[in-house]
């Protein structure tokens, strides 16, 4: 079940991304760390809304943040559409004994359904350069790679820029 989240839940979802964070880490992928994404970004996520979470019995297994609001990181990016009716995702991650089953596949599907129900023009997001399996997913889902942007405190490495259009 997708369901948004509440400020109750943002213990367990930093649970998650903490061991996301351990997980990708084991695979020399440093995406996350104890700057981000932190309790904040999530307190922020709820009072706007925006944040979504999955439950497989009764359990947060996953969340994800389904936003309109546009980070001032994106501006340099040439994206396909013009800048007026799009969703961000952010922050999309799924517990690592639950990966591998489809959960980040339906928390996508529930964005992109959102932002077609809701006549938005396309979905745009990033993606950590060094994280391959990340790439992957979001190609084989029709996103296009557009250009790189960067997030110091996590990384020297480029975040890639995607977007989705219908």
């Amino acid at each position: 079940m997708i369901r948004k989240a509440t400020l109750k839940d943002i213990d367990r979802i930093i649970e998650i991304t903490k061991a996301c964070a351990v997980f990708m880490i084991g695979k020399d992928i440093y995406q996350w760390n104890e700057h981000y994404p932190n309790e904040a970004a999530f307190e922020n996520d709820v009072s706007r809304n925006e944040l979504y979470v999955i439950e497989e019995n009764k359990t947060v297994i996953g969340c994800v943040v389904v936003s309109t609001f546009m980070d001032e990181e994106y501006i340099p990016i040439t994206w396909l559409t013009e800048n007026n009716r799009n969703i961000y995702i952010h922050r999309l991650a799924i517990h690592p004994e639950y990966q591998g089953k489809g959960y980040a596949q339906k928390l996508m599907d529930f964005a992109e359904i959102f932002a077609i129900e809701n006549n938005y023009t396309s979905i745009r997001l990033d993606t950590f350069s060094q994280n391959k399996r990340n790439q992957k997913f979001y190609e084989l889902r029709g996103y296009k790679k557009l250009g790189n942007i960067y997030f110091p405190k996590q990384s020297d490495y480029p975040f890639y820029c995607y977007e989705l259009v219908w």
